[in-house]
């Protein structure tokens, strides 16, 4: 007997004893609640622990233990998705919220609201922005990580935190004559399966959820929901394995949201009176594509339990890249950089032809130093990594950054070829400038303008004012390099005085404080600074500021001083030393 079964062959001899071979198809499905929220969110607490000068970061697995160090490093600490995160779409002018946690939810706060809209349901939201980059980057982790339990890891299409993966393989080869015993077998080794699969994911989140079943539609709709219809659960109901066979029966009573059709014909159905996959698999499938065609009978099918799809053996394609060999081993970098500008073109091309942009980008420099000299020895490659404030799909910036990087690249030995490759792509976008438009202007454009300034001039140049947790207002402030990009509104509160928070102009502070003589009754009402006599209109204060006494104590009594003669406000203090000028308001 030799016949094709499923997606298995079986091969079967009817004799005094007996032996098959099958191959059952099972799909297991794992769903991380909130996935976006926790890749954004952990995004931010690694940032920082690999950066290098000029944009440099390397890409840095971490280990299994190590992430569980981080994620519980302080147990008092609440998780991600029991804080007030929001997940906006990005969009400057009115952003809207594409995912929330579930302590918003809890608040009121829903996806698909305007974010001012929800600061007034609650006004303690953490605001986090949508990055493609970022949610890439952590679907190919955890894929990886899920790689370990099976080959067969598809991440679900237009689902961030969800995962196709192949669970066949744990029917015995030779079986018994008790069938019971082998299936029993077969489920004790699926449900260890499946937990492996949940400690993975409860890395991300605790309630993640792993479902068993013979079709990817009766594994997804396991994962969903704690309802009576939910049988076979397992560990809280964070685990569900429908029987082999079962998978029909099993979406007779789920709810109709959990088959995937268009939602017009949802909606339909609903006004039609039909709540349950059960329902709509009772209707007759020559009515069902008289009304909706292709797509109807399709989400039909589904309904009976008939879905083709499977996971795939997961594999790592080669990431877009671009090879340039140099007709002679260069020791500077002027023959490097004349390779890489048609090289960039020639990758964005490739890029944009796919509707995608580069957010990183690898330089790769193969050295003539003759450690690949024998013949079956690798050649000796150096790597560094750039990534963009944004995904990029111009050449002119993208050069700039390789140029900025080059400049600092200090070579051991001379350059054989180089390689250009893009680790990170994103969607294009369709955004476009209005040359009639005053007020557009293009990111790209001041992005390579402060690459080539850190070419000139090297690291610490380009600069942005940050704030410290100091009264003191020397103190208050520093100046930080500018990794992000430039156009990045991150407007800061200067700490100084609750009267200053909303000056939209900045303090400029002199290199000393130099002493003045000061008239005053209770209000200082003239200030002679540097041989002139300068009348103040209106003087507010005192502010008393102290502390510090650990490290170089203070105790002063500040005042903002406007004079008709003068622009601006100048900050005055006194001390038991007198009375100081510190600086000016603008």
């Amino acid at each position: 007997m030799l016949e094709w079964a499923g997606a298995g062959l079986v091969v079967g001899f009817n004799m005094s004893w007996r032996w098959v071979v099958q191959t059952e198809w099972r799909v297991a499905c794992v769903r991380i609640p909130r996935f976006p929220i926790g890749a954004v969110q952990r995004a931010q607490q690694r940032e920082g622990g690999a950066l290098g000068k000029a944009g440099v970061q390397l890409l840095l697995p971490m280990s299994d233990k190590a992430e569980a160090c981080s994620s519980t490093a302080d147990p008092r600490q609440p998780h991600w998705d029991d804080s007030l995160h929001v997940l906006t779409d990005g969009s400057t002018s009115r952003p809207k919220l594409r995912g929330v946690s579930a302590a918003a939810a809890r608040e009121g706060v829903r996806a698909g609201m305007v974010l001012s809209e929800a600061r007034a349901l609650c006004a303690e939201l953490n605001v986090l922005a949508w990055d493609d980059v970022v949610l890439n980057a952590a679907i190919t982790e955890t894929t990886a990580r899920f790689v370990q339990a099976s080959p067969q890891v598809s991440p679900a299409t237009g689902v961030p935190g969800m995962w196709w993966i192949g669970a066949s393989g744990f029917a015995p080869i030779h079986r018994s004559h008790d069938r019971r015993n082998d299936r029993r077998n077969v489920r004790s080794q699926e449900l260890l399966f499946a937990r492996s699969l949940l400690a993975i994911a409860q890395s991300w989140h605790p309630r993640a959820r792993v479902s068993i079943a013979d079709t990817c539609v009766a594994a997804r709709a396991a994962t969903w929901g704690s309802g009576a219809w939910r049988r076979g659960a397992d560990q809280g109901s964070l685990i569900c394995i429908v029987p082999p066979g079962g998978d029909a029966a099993y979406l007779v009573s789920a709810p109709l949201t959990l088959l995937p059709m268009d939602g017009e014909m949802r909606d339909a159905l609903h006004a039609l009176g039909v709540r349950t996959i059960g329902d709509f698999a009772d209707l007759d499938a020559g009515d069902v594509e008289q009304r909706w065609g292709d797509d109807g009978l399709s989400a039909w099918r589904l309904a009976h339990g008939d879905d083709p799809r499977r996971p795939v053996l997961a594999r790592l394609d080669d990431p877009p890249h671009v090879e340039m060999e140099l007709a002679t081993a260069a020791e500077t970098m002027e023959p490097v950089l004349f390779l890489v500008r048609p090289g960039v073109e020639n990758l964005v091309t490739q890029l944009v032809s796919q509707g995608r942009s580069i957010a990183s980008l690898a330089i790769t420099l193969t050295l003539d130093d003759a450690r690949g000299a024998l013949p079956t020895a690798r050649a000796h490659t150096v790597t560094r990594e750039i990534r963009m404030p944004r995904p990029l799909a111009r050449p002119a910036p993208l050069f700039e950054r390789c140029r900025g990087l080059l400049s600092q690249w200090t070579l051991t030995a001379p350059v054989s070829a180089v390689r250009l490759t893009a680790l990170l792509t994103s969607p294009l976008t369709g955004e476009q400038g209005n040359l009639l438009d005053t007020s557009w202007r293009d990111p790209g454009a001041a992005d390579a303008a402060l690459e080539r300034v850190r070419a000139e001039l090297g690291p610490d140049v380009v600069v942005k004012p940050h704030s410290r947790d100091a009264y003191v207002v020397e103190r208050s402030g520093e100046w930080q390099e500018e990794t992000f990009s430039a156009s990045t509104d991150q407007r800061s509160r200067h700490p100084f005085a609750t009267a200053a928070e909303n000056l939209p102009s900045p303090v400029r502070l002199l290199e000393k404080p130099e002493r003045v003589d000061v008239d005053r009754d209770v209000a200082p009402r003239r200030i002679v600074w540097r041989g002139r006599a300068i009348p103040i209109a209106n003087a507010i204060g005192p502010e008393r500021l102290s502390g510090d006494w650990w490290n170089d104590g203070y105790c002063r009594d500040y005042w903002r001083c406007e004079s008709d003669e003068e622009r601006g406000e100048l900050v005055l203090y006194r001390d038991a030393a007198g009375w100081w000028v510190q600086g000016w308001y603008d």
